[in-house]
C-alpha cells in the first residue's frame, strides 16, 4: 500500500484518528509521520531487550546501596516516591537519573523548563520536612518509637511555623 500523503513510498505506518467521533484511518511512510510528528520506533531484537534489562538490574541494584549525603533519601526511595530529596541527589544518582530524565524529555538529558537560566530557590523548611520525615520512617522500621515520637513534635514544630 502506498503512503495517503506523498503516494511515493510503501505505507508502514498506520494511524487511526477519531474527528468528532468519526474513526478515520491513515497509512503513511515513514517520512510524512516524521514530518507531521509522529515518532516511529524501531525494531529492537529481542537479545538486545534482554541485555538492556539485565543491565538494568545490575544498576538498580549497585544503586540501592547509595545514598544522597545531604538528604539521605536512597534511589530506592526516590523510585517508590518520583521525588528527590535535594539538588545533591542530581550529582548522586546522575548515572541512573540520566536514563530516565532521557525518557521522560524524549532523548534530552537536560530540562531547560519555561525560563532556561534562572535558578531555583530550594525551601529549606520543606527540605527540613522531606529529612524528618524519612528519620521519622526510619525510626518506625526500627521500632524505636522514643526517636519516633521526638521527630513525630519536630515535626508538629516545623508546621506550625
Amino acid at each position: 500500500m502506498l503512503c495517503q500523503q506523498c503516494k511515493k513510498q510503501t505505507a508502514t505506518v498506520h494511524l487511526t484518528d477519531l474527528v468528532q467521533g468519526e474513526k478515520r484511518e491513515r497509512h503513511l511512510c515513514e517520512d510524512c509521520a516524521n514530518s507531521e510528528g509522529v515518532v516511529v520506533k524501531q525494531n529492537v531484537s529481542i537479545n538486545d531487550v534482554l541485555n538492556s534489562f539485565l543491565m538494568s538490574q545490575a544498576s538498580i541494584q549497585e544503586m540501592a546501596r547509595v545514598k544522597c549525603p545531604d538528604c539521605g533519601i536512597s534511589f530506592v526511595e526516590f523510585r517508590n516516591q518520583g521525588l528527590l530529596g535535594c539538588p545533591t541527589d542530581y550529582e548522586v544518582f546522575g548515572r541512573a537519573l540520566t536514563s530516565v530524565i532521557e525518557r521522560a524529555q524524549d532523548g534530552q538529558t537536560q530540562h531547560t523548563g519555561k525560563r532556561p537560566g534562572q535558578t531555583v530557590q530550594i525551601d529549606p523548611v520543606q527540605q527540613e520536612r522531606f529529612r524528618l520525615q524519612r528519620e521519622l520512617r526510619e525510626a518506625v522500621e526500627r521500632e524505636d518509637y522514643e526517636q519516633a515520637a521526638k521527630i513525630r513534635d519536630q515535626l508538629g514544630e516545623l508546621q506550625s511555623q
